[in-house]
């Protein structure tokens, strides 16, 4: 991931033809794995966090200290004149990164209310520092180095997980192929110059086979050690064979060696440990990316495969002070938008330092929590239907004969007459409001059906229940 300071993609609308996965999408063909997914597509929304040492800088996580010259690889601060006392700096803050706050329990019952089923979790970012109690390195939360290592929760992604499956959510493990920390790839003989390997692998096999080693060593170890697991998130779709390079793509066509680790090898291992599991190597389209993962982006309209939005809740992926968080109207509509057109929301926020969240989080997620109590019916075991487009601020999910009609309140905006356009529509046995008792008055005219009720309160959306032959 990497922090986009103006969020312009938030609303990009992407075409199918855009995702190049549209034409290129492989189902998993083992039928322990369809059933999971199959499972994973009826919970629709859940929880990504970014966390690291890089909160207590309230910087973008990892990419700072990649020698690119990007936007999100800016370097601020006293380091940041020159790279290699930055670097050193950055990696100092194993040093003093004491997350005394660290209250997974809570995270897990504040995402439980608002109606999330699922939990990513980063248990290594692009910098390597992890957040597992890993044997491959030292560089890690339970390290030497970390004054966190003595405390009874150290082990943090394993704290996480248990406390989320205690809450019956489906459990994923967020992993960075590329590792800048390792010598196996960044190695210090060859200073690197991009978010790439810093040697080609191809001149020098043994260390590249020692990379390879230490990435599947890791991965076995939280396929074998923490617990059931139900998704492995890869991130870092530079490290891929030249093979699934797709040259349509601009920065695909940048990745300068074959960084070919053996996904095969992975995912058998991984499944061998965790039968069904849903591997998301993110980008690289295929056997082994189950579900594609637009990154902060809606597609214009029904994808016809699995995929999941990645969204931040604020501007970050990462912990920054002061953030902007978006509204729960926000949130909802987006979700909303997201399910109608086949896919999830994976909605992200960035722990601080301290190993909390900022309230204006829990409270953002109490607000959810409050709609999907009421209207949950229409978001969970529900399927898209690609003859039902967004319709101006409706947008439609369905399930059966039931068609859930949501209708995307503006703020401060009410209504008591909607109309609703399409001949599926005119033949409703039934009409109902989700969450109230009234009796829904209807007029069928030609080409339109007039919904007439009450707006009980203020809300984010309106969602109302047809009941089609």
């Amino acid at each position: 991931m990497r922090n986009l300071f103006c969020l312009l993609l938030l609303s990009l609308q992407l075409s199918a033809q855009e995702h190049t996965a549209s034409y290129r999408y492989q189902p998993p063909s083992d039928p322990q794995v369809r059933a999971k997914l199959d499972n994973w597509k009826k919970i629709k929304f859940g929880l990504l966090m970014h966390w690291g040492t890089y909160s207590q800088w309230g910087v973008v996580e990892s990419w700072s200290i990649c020698p690119e010259d990007e936007d999100w690889t800016r370097r601020r601060g006293p380091y940041a004149a020159d790279w290699y006392t930055y670097l050193k700096a950055y990696e100092n803050l194993q040093t003093s990164f004491n997350p005394s706050r660290f209250n997974p329990e809570r995270w897990a019952n504040a995402a439980k209310d608002a109606g999330m089923k699922y939990v990513v979790f980063t248990t290594k970012h692009h910098d390597g520092f992890c957040m597992f109690d890993t044997h491959e390195t030292d560089y890690k939360i339970t390290g030497s180095k970390s004054p966190f290592t003595g405390n009874p929760k150290a082990n943090v992604a394993k704290e996480v997980f248990s406390a989320f499956r205690k809450q019956d959510f489906m459990i994923g493990a967020y992993f960075s192929k590329p590792d800048w920390n390792t010598d196996h790839y960044w190695w210090k003989y060859f200073p690197p110059k991009s978010r790439n390997v810093s040697y080609d692998p191809k001149k020098y096999p043994e260390r590249w086979e020692g990379f390879k080693n230490f990435t599947y060593n890791q991965i076995k170890e939280l396929m074998s050690e923490y617990g059931s697991m139900d998704i492995l998130w890869l991130d870092g779709g530079w490290v891929r064979p030249f093979s699934s390079i797709d040259t349509t793509v601009e920065w695909q066509r940048t990745i300068p060696y074959n960084q070919d680790i053996d996904m095969a090898k992975i995912a058998a291992m991984s499944r061998s440990y965790q039968p069904g599991l849903l591997v998301v190597d993110r980008t690289v389209h295929g056997e082994y990316e189950n579900y594609v993962t637009p990154e902060q982006a809606v597609p214009s309209g029904y994808l016809p495969y699995p995929w999941e939005s990645c969204i931040t809740m604020g501007n970050s992926w990462s912990y920054v002070p002061n953030d902007t968080y978006k509204s729960s109207r926000k949130i909802i509509h987006l979700l909303t938008d997201i399910i109608s057109k086949n896919g999830n929301l994976l909605l992200n926020v960035g722990p601080g330092p301290d190993g909390e969240w900022d309230p204006v989080a829990y409270e953002r997620l109490q607000q959810v929590g409050k709609w999907m109590k009421l209207n949950g019916e229409a978001v969970y075991d529900t399927e898209a239907d690609p003859s039902l487009p967004r319709q101006g601020n409706w947008v439609f999910t369905r399930k059966g004969k039931n068609i859930y009609a949501i209708y995307q309140l503006g703020e401060k905006e009410t209504a008591s007459s909607l109309t609703l356009k399409g001949d599926v529509f005119k033949n409703a046995k039934q009409i109902s409001l989700l969450g109230s008792t009234q009796k829904i008055q209807s007029v069928v005219t030609a080409n339109e059906v007039i919904i007439r009720f009450t707006q009980a309160g203020d809300t984010e959306a309106l969602v109302f229940k047809l009941i089609v032959e």
